[in-house]
């Protein structure tokens, strides 16, 4: 299976939503602000998680949601938090990036390749 080859930040779809997303393989599960989450009515909660972060153990509710990458559409889940004080309101974990995506860190959501 050839890979799609994406940068470190991408301009992506949520729901058809356009936002751009940092590609995190270190993060296991992609999560989603708070109040973007609420903004493209997201939910129910379909149930809740532990994560470890750099701010501790927390629990999060997770929600799916179509997200679109180089034109490839996943059905995933997105872990929901509050992320006002990061600079991308979305990030896009393993549980996607597994899926057929490979990061190149010299790209990013300008680059046109």
């Amino acid at each position: 299976m050839d890979k799609i080859i994406v940068g470190r930040t991408e301009k992506i779809k949520i729901n058809g939503f356009d936002v751009v997303a940092r590609m995190d393989s270190g993060a296991t599960r992609s999560s989603i602000d708070l109040k973007l989450a609420s903004k493209l009515k997201l939910g129910p909660v379909v149930k809740t998680v532990k994560v470890i972060s750099s701010h501790g153990k927390q629990s999060r509710p997770v929600v799916e949601a179509e997200v679109e990458i180089r034109n490839k559409k996943i059905k995933t889940s997105f872990n929901v938090t509050d992320r006002k004080d990061m600079k991308y309101s979305v990030l896009i974990g393993r549980n996607v990036l597994n899926k057929g995506f490979l990061i190149d860190p010299s790209k990013d959501e300008n680059s046109n390749s």
